[in-house]
């Protein structure tokens, strides 16, 4: 009897409690999802991008290699535009974040050849990466800063293409070399001539991407890559 009783009244202490509880377990979870989105936020906030004075929307992880890439730039000759520079930097990270994107790189760059190859991913080779790049700057129009193909091992299984920029008028070689595919997409820049590999100008392919003749999706017969050994070597159309 005393247990039926307590069991009774343990039954109504619940039904007068039941909305509190729920109310209650409402509020901590309202709670947990506020401060996951809050952190969330937090965590992603440095990868978000951002407008850069030129319009242009450089993550904020890569402000600070934009400015420095920009100074590098400026320092190729006393003839080269400040504000020139600093276009052409934030334009090319820019263009860049958005081509990682696209790009969905993965594992290694030479692995990630293999999944172009074997079509798991569209685009990705070195020369792509060189070619979008190319497209979107020279849109700006520069006149104190000139862009060149630079390629080494042409014809190989080693081949790597890269953008080289220069000061209007200046030699090839004394240029600074925009290169991402070798850094999964993310660019890398130095003077061409402290590069470990030697690199050649080919204007003539530089050419053929700007008039469209290369086409957005070049076909890679006209380069060797990783993985494509097997591929009889042939140099680029137009050379």
């Amino acid at each position: 009897m005393r247990d039926r009783a307590f069991r009774s009244k343990w039954r109504r202490f619940a039904r007068r409690n039941s909305p509190w509880r729920r109310q209650s377990v409402h509020r901590v979870a309202g709670l947990i999802i506020i401060f996951a989105l809050w952190t969330t936020g937090f965590a992603t906030a440095g990868q978000q991008p951002q407008t850069s004075p030129g319009s242009f929307e450089v993550p904020r992880s890569d402000l600070t290699n934009a400015e420095a890439l920009a100074n590098q730039l400026t320092a190729l000759s006393p003839r080269v535009d400040r504000q020139e520079a600093t276009l052409l930097a934030d334009c090319a990270y820019a263009t860049l974040s958005q081509l990682r994107r696209e790009y969905r790189m993965f594992g290694t760059p030479i692995f990630n050849n293999f999944l172009i190859y074997h079509g798991l991913r569209k685009r990705g080779y070195c020369y792509q990466w060189t070619a979008d790049l190319l497209v979107a700057l020279d849109a700006l129009k520069l006149k104190t800063l000139e862009l060149h193909w630079g390629e080494s091992y042409a014809g190989t299984w080693r081949e790597n293409n890269c953008l080289v920029i220069t000061a209007n008028g200046q030699l090839f070689e004394r240029g600074m070399m925009l290169e991402c595919w070798r850094h999964m997409g993310h660019l890398n820049s130095h003077l061409l001539l402290s590069d470990e590999d030697r690199y050649f100008e080919n204007r003539k392919y530089a050419q053929r991407v700007l008039g469209g003749s290369a086409g957005p999706s070049a076909s890679n017969s006209n380069h060797r890559v990783a993985f494509e050994k097997s591929t009889i070597a042939k140099t680029k159309a137009g050379d």
